[in-house]
């Protein structure tokens, strides 16, 4: 045995599904009201491939007004949470985000609501 040694080679391979959101509607246009009247609409977050519990955390934009003065007129609600946790059948549930607007100032706006994903410990 000593003056045969067997070598035994393996080779492995594998595939690793980087975690993703996805949205429905992929963008939103939220319909023009009067003035300090919420105008809002729901959105579906779909997560995909997401192994470990995580919370969605949200960055609302900031908007300046012509005289200098600054607003924040979206407000986000998620009426059952927002953790993404994995299903006992290895599928992430979607979540529902309801995204509000209400100025008592003239605005409009085109722009970016950041979602951030941040896994919990």
């Amino acid at each position: 045995l000593n003056d045969n040694p067997s070598y035994y080679k393996i080779a492995l391979s594998g595939t690793m599904k980087s975690p993703k959101i996805n949205f429905d509607p992929p963008f939103l246009m939220l319909m023009p009201v009067p003035l300090d009247v919420k105008s809002e609409a729901a959105i579906n977050i779909i997560p995909q491939d997401f192994l470990r519990q995580s919370q969605i955390q949200v960055e609302l934009p900031e908007l300046e007004l012509e005289d200098g003065d600054r607003i924040y007129p979206f407000s986000i609600q998620f009426p059952e949470g927002k953790d993404i946790v994995l299903s006992s059948d290895g599928t992430n549930k979607e979540l529902i985000c309801h995204i509000s607007f209400r100025s008592s100032r003239p605005v409009s706006f085109l722009g970016n609501i950041l979602f951030i994903v941040e896994e919990e410990s």
